[in-house]
């Protein structure tokens, strides 16, 4: 009896262990509330296989922080200046012909000048009796007051030509007006007269007589006196904001004439412009000269150029005129030349040419490839073919001005 109880005992503990959870048996499905799920999360895409991988890209470029603006020598947008290479605020001062103004430089007691600064290019050269006058000229902006005006000299003939300008003087010697007077431009030669002011009138300053224009009534007076007064072909220069490559140290340049006159350029790094200097006093060698800087009345700041370029051309005394008060030069700025340009602080030694008497002068490296201006505006210096060029230990370059 008792080992048939033994056996059943064993016989319940063995059919309870077979009813204990275990590694053979279906498992457990637990029976969830479905008010308890919530939303799944946005999960990134599984990473594919590696050999699926789209190919790597390449890093973007960085922004372009100086992005050169190039213009010329030919095809200029309507609303970029040929002569500056700058976009203008009024494209319809473009649609017109440029405006030239002989300016005066000397006495010294009557400076400084009227509305130089404004003006788009301006050439600074030899008159007579070792001093220089300004030849003037406006496209892209006006000024209310230029001047003092002054008579004209026989190279005012030849920028006519190449400007296409309407040129503004006051009298010359007579072998000059019979100059200007026979050539093809004489309709576009405007002198005091009765009943033209304005566009010319006297003013008097400090005591002084002088006559002055104002170049945007300067332009109306030429349209309604039926002078040809429309846009003109002024290629042939070029610009870049880049600085070439190629050149070397230029940041002071000295022009001197003579004992009376002489100039002095410094690149002033802050507005990357060069500041224009004048004589103060006689002086008989590039020891003893005197300064001061030279501002415009019209602006009341110091004259300054982004691009200021040396040209050396033939002088010579026409037949009958001798050096003196009454000397007539004749400065041939016709085919090509050397020439030095100045910009950003850098010299650079090129060749000028003007292969027609219509052509904008232009620069070129010696190689032939076209020199590029800073955009803004340039004074050109014309020298003598027999000037020299000296460089000195401190960078600056002195040109010293011959007629043989």
């Amino acid at each position: 009896m008792t080992k048939r109880l033994t056996l059943l005992l064993i016989l319940v503990i063995l059919l309870g262990a077979c009813n204990m959870p275990g590694r053979n048996q279906d498992p457990i499905t637990a029976t969830v509330n479905e008010s308890e799920l919530t939303a799944p999360t946005d999960t990134p895409n599984p990473i594919p296989p590696t050999d699926t991988l789209p190919p790597p890209t390449e890093p973007p470029l960085p922004a372009a922080t100086d992005v050169p603006e190039v213009y010329g020598p030919e095809n200029f947008p309507a609303d970029i200046n040929p002569l500056t290479g700058q976009k203008v605020s009024n494209p319809a001062l473009l649609e017109r012909r440029p405006l030239a103004v002989k300016v005066q430089i000397f006495p010294r007691g009557q400076r400084p000048p009227w509305g130089v600064a404004l003006a788009d290019i301006v050439y600074d050269y030899y008159q007579n009796n070792g001093l220089t006058r300004f030849h003037t000229i406006f496209l892209g902006t006006d000024a209310e007051q230029v001047g003092p005006i002054r008579s004209a000299r026989l190279l005012d003939g030849q920028l006519i030509n190449m400007y296409k300008s309407i040129f503004v003087f006051g009298g010359a010697d007579s072998r000059i007006l019979s100059r200007l007077y026979n050539a093809p431009y004489y309709d576009r030669l405007v002198v005091e007269g009765y009943g033209n002011c304005p566009p010319l009138c006297r003013v008097d300053p400090n005591g002084y007589n002088i006559l002055m224009t104002n170049t945007t009534q300067l332009s109306e007076y030429a349209t309604q006196k039926g002078i040809p007064n429309d846009r003109q072909d002024l290629d042939g220069m070029t610009f870049n904001s880049i600085t070439p490559g190629g050149g070397s140290t230029g940041e002071q340049i000295f022009v001197r004439y003579s004992v009376s006159s002489y100039n002095r350029w410094d690149f002033d790094p802050g507005s990357g412009r060069y500041l224009r200097f004048q004589d103060i006093q006689e002086s008989q060698d590039f020891a003893s000269q005197g300064y001061d800087a030279l501002t415009d009345q019209l602006t009341n700041q110091q004259i300054a150029a982004d691009n200021v370029v040396i040209l050396f051309a033939a002088h010579k005394f026409v037949a009958g005129s001798k050096p003196g008060k009454s000397e007539i030069v004749e400065i041939k700025l016709e085919g090509t030349g050397d020439a030095i340009a100045f910009r950003d602080g850098q010299k650079f030694e090129l060749q000028w040419n003007r292969p027609e008497s219509a052509s904008v002068l232009y620069l070129a490296f010696p190689d032939g490839t076209p020199y590029a201006y800073k955009p803004g505006n340039t004074w050109y210096q014309v020298i003598g073919e027999s000037s020299t060029m000296e460089t000195q230990e401190d960078g600056a370059t002195r040109f010293q001005f011959a007629i043989p």
